[in-house]
């Protein structure tokens, strides 16, 4: 590996390659697991959470979709920021503030009653949705600018499987800090771990045509490849051939075409029910290992990790795939929707834990689930092949809205389905289902895909 700052325009940055976009996507990829652990600190405090406060199935599932409602609302106006301000100071205005919001929850019993915890708690989770709106579409923006077309199904992979990775690592430490510490300990740590990360991103991200650390020879690859090298960052003559300043009051225009694109719908579609499956994990998993198959807190925060394991297994390996097949000459309609059909297809397994009864068996097939899942979620590779050059930010956006829109729906309805049932065996049927879903809206619906070219007025 180069050294992080070599001298700008020295003689040997210039003759030798670096790898400078491989220690971007390290950035990308640490940030997006804080982010996924900072929205699962609930799945794993709430069984403590609930026995304090007596908090309902019904009242768990609100709070649980909490996040989301935040997160789906601020999609648009977050991409919107991420393209006039550009990724690197939006994600770390970001970064700062879910982690402020993050450490508040800890204070839950502290400021507020039990009769009033329910509304805290829930406003405390809207905010940290908020804060993080801009994240995912500012990983694609990323990912856009410092990777040719060729690797950006393995860049998009890797930062996509840290969600599994976050729960692999953190789910077992929050549950840790829970048994051991009491509850409140999670938000506290995870909140000042945030803090120091905002901070580090500043210092270290920039865009490939600013940054100290790349070389000529990589900045020229990026940009033959199709990276988008100078892409939110204005300021320099050199700039001014790839960022394109939207024509003010035309952002509604833009918005219908990218609303009413039929490829584009297909992939919204998708990631809405791969989305099912995720904020299922982030939610309802953990407490239907304490719940339902009698797991102390404990022991299902480690048992929640081998699934994760083998998701983030499955993310990197769907992203080599893809990209595998791209330089084997297939195209990348084939190379894209492969590894999404088949992945998700595995995904359906888990319905199979509804008719087995030994511990190991259910985490098993939870496993192979989301092992498919993870082979399938390139859905953000698919929008930095396929979202128009001058509106990659509000693109990402709009997609990550209609996914997330799952966050809202999936805790809400597992909350029903166990107050009406009593049963995890419905929730674990709509999940799996969901898989199915995104199959069709890939096989049905998205037909090529292919960059998209806006209509100007």
């Amino acid at each position: 590996m180069p050294a992080l700052n070599p001298p700008m325009g020295s003689a040997a940055s210039a003759a030798t390659p670096s790898r400078m976009r491989y220690w971007i996507l390290l950035m990308i990829f640490i940030v997006t697991t804080v982010n996924y652990a900072d929205r699962a600190t609930l799945s794993v405090t709430g069984p403590a959470m609930r026995e304090e406060f007596g908090f309902d199935a019904i009242q768990m599932g609100y709070i649980f979709s909490a996040f989301s409602w935040a997160y789906v609302m601020a999609q648009i106006p977050g991409g919107w920021l991420l393209d006039r301000f550009g990724a690197r100071r939006v994600y770390a205005a970001s970064i700062f503030l879910w982690s402020a919001f993050t450490l508040l929850q800890g204070t839950i019993g502290v400021w507020s009653s039990a009769a009033t915890a329910v509304a805290t708690l829930f406003g405390l989770r809207f905010m940290v949705g908020l804060a993080e709106s801009p994240a995912f579409p500012a990983n694609a923006k990323v990912v856009a600018s410092w990777f040719p077309t060729a690797e950006r199904g393995r860049a998009s992979a890797i930062f996509n499987s840290a969600q599994y990775f976050a729960a692999m690592v953190f789910t077992p430490l929050m549950a840790a800090l829970t048994h051991w510490m009491g509850w409140h300990h999670v938000y506290l740590w995870m909140g000042v771990l945030g803090f120091a990360l905002a901070l580090v991103w500043l210092k270290l991200v920039h865009s490939p045509a600013k940054h100290p650390g790349v070389s000529k020879a990589e900045l020229a690859y990026i940009e033959a490849g199709g990276g988008l090298i100078h892409m939110g960052e204005q300021g320099n003559e050199a700039s001014t051939a790839q960022v394109v300043v939207l024509p003010k009051g035309q952002t509604g225009f833009y918005l219908k075409q990218l609303l009413t694109n039929r490829m584009l719908l297909g992939v919204y579609l998708g990631q809405f029910s791969v989305n099912v499956l995720t904020y299922f994990f982030l939610t309802w998993f953990p407490v239907y290992l304490v719940q339902s198959r009698h797991m102390t807190i404990l022991k299902a925060g480690f048992m929640v990790s081998l699934p994760a394991m083998c998701g983030f297994i499955g993310g990197v390996l769907g992203g080599y795939i893809s990209d595998r097949m791209i330089k084997s000459g297939y195209s990348l309609t084939i190379a894209r929707k492969v590894p999404i059909v088949c992945g998700m297809l595995l995904s359906t397994t888990m319905i199979i834990c509804n008719y087995v009864d030994s511990e190991w068996l259910v985490v098993g097939f939870m496993a192979l689930a989301f092992f498919g899942k993870g082979v399938g979620s390139l859905g953000w590779a698919v929008v930095a092949d396929t979202a128009p050059k001058e509106v990659i930010g509000l693109a990402g956006s709009i997609f990550n809205m209609f996914g997330n829109i799952a966050g809202i729906v999936t805790p809400i309805v597992i909350g029903y389905i166990l107050a009406t049932t009593g049963s995890f065996n419905g929730a674990l049927l709509f999940v799996g289902l969901n898989a199915l879903v995104t199959v069709l809206s890939y096989l049905v619906i998205v037909k090529d895909i292919k960059r998209i070219e806006l209509k100007h007025i």
